[in-house]
């Protein structure tokens, strides 16, 4: 049986004699013998269980051609069997913050989700549920908190249509943290609130100069407070923003919360990433200091540095797993304030990139978000294709002006997928 195109190799110097494999199509990790590896690389002396094994986890295929074919067809696969609608919605552009490096900023304002969008957005998702659809929520802003009582009314609307139709409802609340009391959360629960998504960026003085308020003060000490008030009432999944120039001070955050009683093993998640450019390509200060490409050698080593912090310090972290844009996910969309649809939320604003709308539905937006853009032979020939399926559209669109190919990740995982993997078995180094 020949190996598959999906796989990569790693040496195991601190244990001669072994290497390890990964499966990325399955994302399948073993260790194993350089004898085990010579047979199933020379195809002989394998024993049944052994092939049967091998096979199970991706590592060993019947047929390349097939598997190219079953590549080709992963999103019709998986479009044609999904049965949960998963919507990000913007109530508000509205912020009690002033990022000075917020993506939305060239589109932000004080705009708000009408009540008669909002009983449209329940129509549609309820019609959603009628058709046997489980449905999750993203609640997104701006800062959704500041329209409470409107995420209340639709959460609970929701949460009785999918009684009625025997189907599931929950959502999950990205909020920078000021308004997220434990009363706020304490409401939200039997009304599906599974999770919650926060922002700190870093220690107090990194994270008040780069997250302030309106008024120009300081949300570092308000939004720790309410996050060790809360972190066991919820999931809470802890994000983080950083630059070239002071990624390497994150980690005095997270020694900062456990001093202050928050215990890692109640988090969802940790993961920390570079500031982005704005939504018009723009960037805040200097420009050097933004990630505008996934291969950035600054970024791939900060990565890697704050994973391994991260996990050092006994949080939770997410594990290696396939992986594609949103806009590839037939059942996959976000609601603009207005009731615009798009694929992805970093096209919100962007006209020409609209979907569609809760009125009039969705239209055909194939050849505008060019979705086969990575059926082609490097791509799939490519081991790291399950991981990637041609990257991010916007950094494309940011690299050349438009969606006119992929945004390869192989530079970037080569240098970072081996660390990675030895992260998650303990093997990496961490001191």
């Amino acid at each position: 049986m020949p190996l598959t195109r999906y796989l990569k190799t790693y040496p195991c110097p601190e244990k001669p004699g072994r290497m390890l494999l990964i499966a990325t199509r399955r994302c399948a990790v073993l260790e194993i013998s350089e004898e085990l590896w010579g047979k199933i690389f020379r195809d002989e002396g394998l024993s049944e269980n052994e092939r049967a094994t091998l096979t199970r986890l991706g590592v060993l295929v019947a047929d390349r051609d097939a598997e190219r074919e079953q590549m080709l067809a992963t999103f019709d696969t998986i479009n044609d069997a999904s049965r949960h609608l998963s919507v990000k919605v913007t109530l508000t552009l509205e912020c009690n913050l002033a990022c000075p490096y917020c993506f939305e900023d060239p589109f932000r304002g004080h705009f708000v989700m009408s009540g008669a969008t909002a009983d449209l957005l329940v129509q549609r998702l309820t019609e959603s549920m009628a058709g046997g659809l489980d449905v999750s929520v993203d609640f997104y802003g701006g800062e959704a908190l500041i329209h409470f009582k409107l995420l209340q009314d639709i959460a609970a609307r929701l949460t009785v249509a999918a009684a009625r139709h025997s189907v599931t409802f929950s959502f999950n609340l990205f909020s920078n943290g000021v308004l997220l009391t434990p009363a706020v959360v304490l409401q939200l629960l039997p009304m599906g609130l599974s999770a919650i998504s926060l922002t700190i960026d870093g220690p107090p003085e990194i994270h008040n100069a780069q997250r302030p308020f309106v008024s120009g003060a300081g949300s570092f000490d308000r939004i720790t407070s309410n996050l060790l008030a809360i972190h066991r009432l919820v999931p809470v999944d802890l994000g983080g923003n950083y630059t070239r120039h002071n990624y390497r001070r994150f980690p005095e955050l997270l020694d900062l919360l456990i001093e202050e009683g928050l215990d890692p093993a109640c988090m969802k998640e940790v993961s920390f990433s570079p500031v982005m450019p704005k939504a018009d390509g723009s960037v805040a200060g200097d420009r050097g200091s933004a990630c505008a490409c996934s291969a950035e050698p600054w970024a791939i080593e900060a990565g890697i540095f704050l994973r391994g912090e991260v996990i050092k310090r006994g949080f939770p972290v997410a594990k290696i797993k396939p992986g594609a844009c949103m806009i590839e996910f037939k059942n996959d969309l976000v609601v603009g304030y207005d009731g615009s649809l798009y694929k992805c939320p970093v096209f919100m604003g962007q006209e020409e990139l609209r979907v569609g709308t809760l009125a009039e539905g969705i239209g055909d937006y194939c050849q505008a978000h060019n979705l086969d853009l990575w059926k082609n032979e490097e791509c799939l020939d490519c081991a790291y294709l399950p991981f990637c399926f041609g990257g991010c559209r916007f950094f494309r669109r940011l690299k050349t002006g438009d969606i006119d190919g992929v945004d390869c990740r192989r530079a970037m995982l080569d240098a970072s997928l081996e660390t990675i993997i030895r992260q998650d078995l303990g093997l990496e180094r961490m001191d």
